[in-house]
């Protein structure tokens, strides 16, 4: 009686539901070890973290019912591509993560259930191991710096010796007047190279410009975003 439950009603093909339930435990549990894999060192919301963790589940029944049929593959990719992100730019590591996931999913409705979980702990633990060593990250992060000075300044070459020794990079982003023109704000791209604090930058530049608005901050690369 309980078997009739996983009966396809249309061809009658017979669906083992010990197989099927186990193979969605599967994926809900490697899931699991990923959206916990992905929390580690990194800003998270709880909506994402969910996701991840039933995305692999919800592919790998999408997979399953799917089952080499081209006309219910066409129909299935139809309906995703219905489906609109509006959520906020994410970054490159959440573009990883939801592959990664779709792909247990995938190996998952595939019938590879030891291929997804040899996979899915394989990657977790590098992922866990690059976070760990920090791999790929600079060893000054890149920052904005904002700067008021008076129009009566020639802002090009105002503060060249002051970036040449506190910084290893730096480039002018923008420049717009303000009060009236009396004023330029010059929006900087920096890179500090160690040989100088953000503090004694700082008051190197309120030398300069009159003692005037100075603004120092994290600098969000759009280049890296989803």
């Amino acid at each position: 009686m309980f078997n009739q439950l996983f009966k396809d009603v249309f061809t009658s093909t017979d669906v083992e539901p010990l197989m099927l339930l186990a193979a969605i435990g599967v994926a809900l549990v490697l899931g699991l070890v990923l959206a916990k894999a992905y929390q580690y060192k990194t800003v998270y919301s709880q909506s994402f973290v969910m996701s991840l963790t039933l995305l692999p589940s919800l592919i790998a029944i999408v997979i399953f019912l799917v089952n080499g049929s081209l006309g219910a593959g066409v129909a299935v990719m139809g309906a995703f591509s219905l489906i609109r992100f509006r959520s906020a730019p994410g970054g490159a590591k959440e573009l990883i993560a939801i592959f990664l996931s779709m792909t247990i999913g995938i190996a998952i409705g595939m019938g590879y259930l030891v291929f997804a979980t040899v996979f899915a702990l394989l990657m977790c633990g590098v992922m866990l191991i690059l976070e760990k060593i920090n791999f790929g990250q600079m060893k000054q992060s890149m920052r904005q710096l904002t700067i008021v000075i008076p129009e009566s300044l020639d802002y090009e070459h105002l503060f060249d010796d002051i970036f040449q020794k506190a910084t290893q990079h730096q480039e002018l982003a923008s420049v717009k007047t303000s009060d009236m023109g009396s004023l330029f704000k010059l929006k900087y791209i920096i890179q500090m190279n160690g040989s100088m604090t953000e503090k004694e930058l700082i008051d190197a530049l309120r030398t300069r410009n009159g003692n005037l608005e100075i603004a120092l901050g994290r600098y969000i690369n759009k280049e890296n975003e989803l």
